[in-house]
């Protein structure tokens, strides 16, 4: 007899009911210790787990599933594919650090709130799982919902704080705005071809023959769907709200997880669904890209509270992942089949690589917001003598975001500027001017990063101290320090290995373009075109930078130690140096807010000129809020004020209403 063999998609389907059952049991057991600390552990492995399922769906063929519920006639429809696999890689990767960290960092929080807070975690873990695992356009909105709402309470877990509840709502209500559009994505893309069956399947999409206007339609509607969940501009306004408003753990997967299934959705409809693309979309798609990078990062050079800064940056980085994504487009469309493959191996890679660095970074920021208890940049400085573990394991996620080698970040964005630099020539004459911009717009997007990173980092750990309590911090615990090693290693293996990786992603690849990045089977030399035009060779870069650290060591401590002599820094004359001559976060960001000072709506608070202890504060707020969003909120307000004028209390005029209703429908 043959054993039954378990599907990839089965095993898949089994963590997320695993999760469900940690989510729910958190709500019984917190009044048993024991097993409310294993609530996070358990999950943790289930992440672990997760990532090992995704590792094997990508070797094995896809496989699919029908579940026995939902309604009658539309049962719930699962299936792992390779796209799906690289992103429960992503996840299960990212969310195994993450909840590691989650262990130490929740574990002083109070046992009904803690409970609340582990259920809705993990039903946010099942929910971005099944996003994935979706092969139906129902289980999919049921999912989408599931993800939304588990988040939302998660962002309003201190719900006291009117600003926390009024982040959670603005969250909320673009959540909602963007699933509208995706319901009405399905819906065309089932009702669009003859050959459609009604049952809202994925494979019957797939059958649909789509004239471009509606294929249009379908991505447009897409874009603006999954644009409202991943924070394109001027879709924006709620993640540096919300992000900040979370718990660190959550910015985390937020951020670094959350962000990305837009990411795939938008993959999903464009190469998978759709049986047709035209390059406006690219174009479209790379113009909406840079415009919300460089938005992104611009605003991230002037914020003073870490969490809004990191907030502002997951912008910028969504912004490059769409721009890598546009640039796909446009060279699918116009036969470069090579050249498109390089670009999607980018657009995966910087999402792979984004989901380790940021949410390194967010629970880096979760260590000194416990340490301290501030979030803003201006109270805090110093923290590298008091937080050692924290503040260099936050340093290797800094150096990563910023695209140094022989991190991960460097490679995804090295592979995405070899694309726009050896661009052929394309067949619109207009692709051939605006890519050259694009490309400066690339760069300069990835110098600002590199500059906010400095901010971030030196405003932060290095320096003297700027507020007496913070002698006391104290180091991250070690369940939170196991969390950023986990997150750490990754930027140093993603960045260490990209051969392998890449031939890991190209059935990714091959699923989405046709075509895989070509390479010669040298494991140390990565030549994504050709050798003689670019190639890098991490390994051989680090060997260098170690052995050149290494001689410098040897050479200071051992052969020049007799010759070194010691004395204070200069001061510039002044010998009693105090914490307040150090460059603030106001301070370091005042050139970016001069330059791109159109772009924001800048308050200041000037100090009075008498006043002993000066202090100079400043806002930079989003000018797309007061432009966009604040008339429609007043013009909400002023509908609803109207029709509250209606309510007269009064039985007459409800009656006299409903009977002017029906008269109306009757004549209609």
């Amino acid at each position: 007899m043959f054993e039954p063999v378990i599907l990839p998609v089965q095993l898949a389907w089994g963590i997320v009911l695993f999760w469900l059952a940690l989510g729910f049991s958190s709500l019984f057991t917190q009044q048993t210790p024991r097993l409310r600390g294993l609530i996070f552990p358990l999950g943790a492995l289930a992440a672990l787990c997760l990532a090992g399922v995704g590792v094997i769906g990508l070797i094995d063929p896809a496989s699919a599933i029908v579940l026995p519920i939902g309604l009658p006639d539309l049962p719930f429809h699962l299936r792992l594919d390779a796209l799906s696999a690289f992103f429960l890689v992503l996840l299960g990767g990212s969310a195994f650090g993450v909840t590691v960290y989650s262990i130490g960092y929740f574990k002083d929080m109070e046992r009904g709130s803690l409970a609340l807070l582990a259920f809705w975690y993990h039903l946010f873990l099942a929910g971005m799982t099944l996003v994935l695992l979706a092969d139906d356009a129902y289980a999919f909105m049921v999912a989408w919902e599931v993800m939304a709402l588990s988040s939302y309470f998660l962002v309003t877990t201190d719900h006291d704080i009117p600003d926390i509840r009024r982040a959670g709502f603005l969250y909320l209500l673009i959540a909602h705005v963007g699933a509208i559009a995706l319901l009405l994505c399905f819906g065309v893309l089932q009702g669009g071809g003859l050959e459609a069956s009604g049952d809202f399947t994925f494979a019957s999409m797939r059958l649909a023959e789509m004239t471009p206007f509606w294929g249009s339609v379908v991505f447009l509607l897409a874009l603006f769907g999954f644009g409202a969940k991943a924070g394109l501009v001027p879709l924006h306004v709620w993640l540096p709200e919300a992000h900040p408003a979370a718990p660190s753990p959550v910015s985390a997967l937020m951020s670094g997880v959350m962000l990305k299934t837009a990411i795939y959705g938008l993959l999903r409809v464009t190469f998978d669904l759709l049986n047709v693309q035209q390059g406006w979309w690219g174009t479209l798609a790379l113009t909406l890209g840079l415009l919300t990078a460089l938005y992104g990062v611009i605003f991230a050079a002037v914020q003073s509270d870490m969490k809004r800064l990191l907030a502002w940056s997951s912008i910028e980085n969504i912004g490059v992942i769409v721009a890598a994504f546009g640039l796909t487009l446009i060279f699918y469309t116009d036969g470069k089949g090579a050249l498109a493959a390089l670009t999607m191996t980018a657009l995966l890679y910087h999402a792979l690589n984004h989901a380790f660095f940021k949410g390194l970074l967010f629970i880096g920021t979760g260590s000194v917001l416990h340490a301290t208890g501030s979030r803003h940049m201006g109270h805090l400085g110093g923290l590298m003598r008091f937080m050692p573990w924290t503040a260099w394991l936050t340093l290797i996620g800094a150096l990563a975001i910023a695209g140094l080698p022989p991190l991960n970040g460097f490679v995804s964005e090295w592979l995405l500027l070899q694309a726009f630099l050896l661009t052929p020539g394309l067949n619109q004459p207009y692709l051939n001017m605006v890519i050259p911009v694009a490309a400066a717009s690339v760069a300069l997007a990835a110098a600002l990063a590199a500059y906010v990173m400095v901010k971030f980092f030196g405003v932060v750990f290095l320096g003297q101290p700027r507020d007496a309590k913070l002698n006391h911090a104290h180091e991250a615990s070690w369940p939170e320090r196991l969390g950023m090693i986990w997150l750490a290693a990754g930027c140093v293996l993603l960045g260490l290995f990209p051969t392998q990786v890449i031939g890991w992603m190209a059935p990714v690849v091959q699923l989405l373009t046709g075509q895989t990045l070509i390479n010669d089977g040298n494991w140390i030399l990565l030549a994504p075109v050709d050798a003689a035009r670019a190639s890098y060779a991490p390994l051989i870069f680090f060997g260098v930078l170690l052995v050149t650290v290494l001689l410098v060591f040897i050479w200071v401590r051992r052969i020049y130690h007799g010759r070194v002599r010691r004395a204070d820094a200069w001061d510039c004359g002044y010998p009693e140096q105090t914490s307040r001559m150090q460059d603030t976060a106001e301070g370091f960001g005042q050139p970016i807010r001069h330059i791109f000072e159109m772009f924001m709506r800048v308050e200041r608070e000037e100090p009075d000129p008498f006043d002993r202890h000066p202090r100079h504060t400043s806002a930079s707020l989003d000018k797309i809020w007061f432009i966009v969003y604040l008339p429609i909120a007043r013009l909400a307000g002023w509908i609803s004020d109207q029709a509250g004028r209606l309510q007269h209390g009064r039985i007459q005029w409800y009656l006299i209403y409903s009977f002017a209703t029906l008269i109306f429908l009757l004549v209609l």
